[in-house]
């Protein structure tokens, strides 16, 4: 019985074209994104600082006590102070894709191009001021949003119920500082609305002696949490 003959694999310049189709679409187009979601993360900290100036210049003559600023981290990071809350935005290095059932990608705007399937992301999260200045490291801190931007600088949020959620279809949400403005100021609502609980005293009748070490305040407060849109899910890090 004649032997079938062996197909043959890909050649070493085969598998270089892959390589290089590879890089020219996929890896170009994550590139392209980043740069987009640079530019938003450097727009949303404009938009932060003139936030900050203006809500200042609003409190101070009602209650000079009351302090809002603008905290410059670095490159990929800065926050927000006003009273008791401290708001942490964070710009990620990473491009991201998600299942074909989450948020935008069933829709026709991201299946009509492959590229829209990426996505660079913003995070901001909700802490308590004295959690960082008392390097409390065990308090919790809540994801308020997130801001996925795409390679036609579109955007997608999600978040907590608190915020003004645009529509979920990414083809009319372009990235502008009115939108950015907007989630800045949903986020800070959300936060301020959010209040503390304080523990039970039964939760709080010990303390170790590494809290005390710790410079951790065992009878402080911790916020509620809050409460999701049914049509958002939340994804952990």
């Amino acid at each position: 019985m004649p032997q079938r003959a062996r197909r043959a694999g890909p050649t070493p310049a085969d598998r270089l074209d892959q390589i290089f189709d590879g890089l020219k679409q996929k890896s170009s187009a994550k590139q392209a994104i980043y740069r987009n979601t640079l530019a938003t993360f450097d727009l949303l900290r404009k938009v932060s600082q003139e936030l900050v100036v203006e809500l200042s210049r609003k409190i101070t003559p009602v209650d000079s006590t009351v302090i809002i600023e603008y905290r410059p981290i670095n490159d990929m990071e800065f926050h927000i102070r006003f009273s008791g809350d401290l708001l942490v935005f964070v710009l990620h290095s990473n491009i991201v894709t998600f299942p074909e059932e989450y948020g935008p990608m069933a829709t026709k705007y991201v299946q009509d191009d492959f590229r829209r399937r990426f996505f660079g992301h913003i995070m901001a999260y909700n802490f308590m001021a004295d959690s960082i200045k008392y390097q409390r490291l065990n308090d919790p801190g809540y994801l308020v949003g997130r801001l996925l931007i795409n390679i036609d600088q579109h955007y997608f949020l999600e978040g907590v119920q608190q915020l003004e959620l645009p529509d979920n279809d990414m083809s009319d949400n372009l990235v502008t500082e009115d939108a950015l403005k907007l989630f800045v100021e949903s986020a800070m609502i959300a936060a301020v609305n959010n209040d503390l609980i304080a523990p039970p005293l039964d939760d709080i009748q010990k303390i170790s002696v590494k809290q005390k070490l710790e410079n951790q305040q065992v009878s402080r407060g911790s916020k509620v949490g809050f409460s999701f849109s049914n049509e958002q899910k939340h994804i952990s890090y």
